[in-house]
C-alpha cells in the first residue's frame, strides 16, 4: 500500500505564512518593546558623552511630579503626560525644576465642552542638591486625600527629595525664570568692547535658560 503524502493548496498555504509572518512579526514588536521600555522611561539630563555618564545616579519622578528642567536644560515631553521617569544625573551638585498636578473628577453634571475633570497644577519649584554617584533618589511629598486637600496643596506644594533608604536630601522651594538668568553670569572671558556683542552675550545666555514657551514667544515677537 502506498504513502499518501500531505498536500496544501496554494490559497490554504500562502494563509498559513501570512498566520506565521503575522505571529513573528508581533513576537519581535513585543520583544522590542520589552527591550526598549526601560531606556524609554530614563531620560539622560546633560548632552554629549561626558566620563562620569556611567556612574550616573538616578532621580525617579512619579506620573504627578513634571520635571521641566535640570541644571538649565530643559527636558522634553516624553510619550505622554503623566508618565513615571527616571532622570539620570551626574555626580555633583544638580538642579532639578518640576511641578506637582492631581487630577479629580468632576461630580455631577458636565456641560458640553467642559472638562470633566478639576486639574491643580503647583507653581514651579526647584531643588538642589549633590548627587552620588549610583545613588537612587525620589521625591517625597504628601498625598492629598480630597479634592480640597488638592485644591489647597497646590498653592503651597513642596517635595523633598529623598534616598532610597527614606534619608531627607534637600527640600524643594519655589522657583521662577528669572533665577535662572541671574544664576548666569557671562564670562569675564567673553567681555568684549561693543555695547551690541555685550547685549547678544546676554541674550545668549538668557535664551539657553528659557523655557520652550518663552522661546516661541520671543519668536513670534520678534518675527512680527
Amino acid at each position: 500500500m502506498g504513502i499518501k503524502q500531505a498536500s496544501l493548496s496554494k490559497p490554504a498555504f500562502g494563509r498559513s505564512i501570512k498566520r506565521v509572518s503575522h505571529s513573528l512579526f508581533a513576537s519581535v514588536l513585543v520583544i522590542a518593546l520589552a527591550g526598549c521600555a526601560s531606556s524609554m522611561t530614563r531620560v539622560e539630563t546633560w548632552e554629549g558623552e561626558p566620563e562620569a555618564a556611567s556612574q550616573a545616579a538616578t532621580l525617579k519622578a512619579p506620573g504627578d511630579i513634571k520635571v521641566t528642567q535640570v541644571n538649565g536644560r530643559n527636558m522634553s515631553n516624553f510619550l505622554m503626560d503623566d508618565l513615571a521617569l527616571d532622570y539620570a544625573l551626574l555626580p555633583g551638585e544638580n538642579e532639578v525644576v518640576f511641578t506637582h498636578k492631581t487630577i479629580w473628577a468632576k461630580s455631577g453634571v458636565v456641560e458640553n465642552g467642559e472638562s470633566k475633570v478639576h486639574v491643580y497644577l503647583s507653581e514651579p519649584q526647584v531643588v538642589r542638591f549633590n548627587a552620588e554617584q549610583d545613588e537612587v533618589y525620589r521625591f517625597r511629598f504628601p498625598e492629598p486625600k480630597s479634592r480640597a486637600e488638592a485644591e489647597q496643596m497646590a498653592e503651597t506644594f513642596m517635595a523633598t527629595v529623598v534616598t532610597e533608604d527614606g534619608q531627607a536630601v534637600a527640600d524643594s522651594k519655589s522657583w521662577t525664570p528669572q533665577q535662572a538668568s541671574d544664576r548666569t553670569p557671562i564670562p569675564a572671558s567673553r567681555a568684549v568692547d561693543s555695547a551690541d556683542d555685550s547685549a547678544l552675550d546676554r541674550l545668549k545666555a538668557v535664551w539657553a535658560t528659557a523655557t520652550e514657551a518663552e522661546k516661541k514667544a520671543f519668536l513670534r515677537w520678534a518675527f512680527e
